[in-house]
């Protein structure tokens, strides 16, 4: 996620990341931190979620604001970047190197030259390292298990059908729905379960059109791969979960930099046990190199933009967003890959797109940017880009300047 360039009266450069209307303060990672913040910044917040909520607005709101419309684009962007990785992988595959753990390494690698860099500017190396001690558990046990996710699926499609490995992938919503429900105390509304349900019956018509075209493809050891794609979608919907709830509380920088400190070590360590021979095997040259390249900008610019999605939405939202991935896959593969569309595909695409919109239906001006788990004011958490506490910041902020100006 790439800081505002809007600049300011009063604002710091250097906190346009996470802050961009706000004065530098010490981040949540200094001891002073919380002493040091005014406690007018409560009762800032409390007063712009009221000015927010308290306007009158009818079902389709949300639809009309920016922030509609900037998860909507984005999560139709990750759904791109992911169909750029899976043809990447394809081509891949197709020039006979398999080698799923160290193709990966590269995207965590350059996230860390990225990210790294503006973490240690905005807190320092003590503070950095003051995190490590205290937080690094959290980040490790996340990059571990996102890491876990890409491996085990990549392994799925090497032993079961597409249709297969589609239909499991379902599981992710699943785990994202219950563990928001019952961990992060998340409530659906009605629309928002209509929403899901509508965007999961368009991806339902994917996979029979899939079936219909028999173009699921053989599987080598189907009860394998479905575990192992069980257990990659189980991994992604804990993942994107634990996402959500640390880039609420944290900044964007320091959760991505984390990610890729902890999944560059875990990947390197799987790289030399499991794709040790793979490696020696694999045959490097420019096209290879040229493909390995395409997966890891893509992969890379994907992560960046998710931490958008999961504060501007939510984790559920955004894996409803992918399911496009498999539409945008069918378009590439027309021109890369030489495969026909069934005349079911628009009709899905459709489908996906109506659950999208039907998801924030008579909902408020936040849309999902409230998060129960950081309480009434949102004193949890950060005030950062799409976060509801900076919106009822500066929506505070505003209403402050009108009356002053009257």
């Amino acid at each position: 996620m790439a800081p505002s360039s809007d600049n300011m009266s009063g604002v710091d450069s250097k906190n346009l990341v996470e802050s961009p209307t706000t004065t530098r303060v010490p981040g949540p990672e200094s001891p002073d931190a919380a002493a040091l913040r005014p406690d007018t910044d409560s009762e800032l917040v409390s007063r712009g979620l009221h000015v927010l909520e308290a306007k009158k607005v009818s079902w389709w709101s949300y639809l009309t604001t920016a922030d509609f419309w900037i998860v909507l684009v984005a999560g139709q962007v990750l759904a791109l970047c992911i169909t750029a990785t899976n043809t990447f992988s394809g081509l891949l595959g197709a020039a006979g190197t398999n080698i799923p753990a160290f193709q990966n390494i590269f995207n965590y690698i350059l996230l860390l030259l990225i990210w790294w860099p503006i973490c240690i500017w905005h807190m320092g190396i003590k503070a950095w390292f003051r995190i490590v001690w205290r937080d690094g558990w959290k980040y490790f046990i996340l990059s571990f298990i996102d890491v876990q996710g890409n491996y085990f699926t990549v392994l799925a499609y090497g032993y079961t059908n597409i249709l297969s490995a589609q239909l499991i992938n379902f599981w992710a919503i699943v785990v994202v729905v219950l563990l928001s429900f019952f961990f992060l105390k998340v409530r659906y509304r009605p629309f928002q379960i209509i929403g899901i349900l509508v965007a999961c019956g368009g991806m339902g018509l994917l996979i029979a059109s899939d079936y219909i075209k028999g173009g699921s493809g053989d599987a080598a050891n189907k009860l394998k791969g479905d575990l192992f794609a069980l257990l990659g979608a189980t991994c992604y919907g804990l993942t994107n979960t634990f996402e959500e709830f640390l880039v609420s509380k944290r900044p964007v920088y320091e959760v991505l930099s984390f990610m890729a400190l902890f999944g560059s070590c875990i990947l390197a360590v799987q790289a030399t046990i499991f794709d040790r021979h793979s490696i020696q095997e694999a045959e490097f040259n420019g096209q290879i190199a040229s493909y390995i390249v395409g997966f890891t900008l893509c992969l890379s610019f994907f992560y960046s933009i998710v931490p958008v999605v999961l504060r501007l939405a939510s984790a559920a939202f955004y894996n409803i967003s992918l399911l496009t991935a498999n539409f945008w896959g069918v378009i590439i593969g027309i021109h890369v890959f030489g495969l026909t569309i069934h005349f079911l595909y628009p009709i899905a695409f459709v489908l996906i797109i109506a659950g999208l919109i039907t998801y924030f239906l008579a909902g408020s001006m936040l849309g999902d940017s409230k998060k129960p788990w950081l309480g009434d004011n949102q004193e949890g958490g950060v005030a950062g880009f799409g976060t509801a506490k900076l919106k009822a910041m500066n929506a505070a902020r505003a209403e402050q300047g009108d009356v002053e100006a009257h």
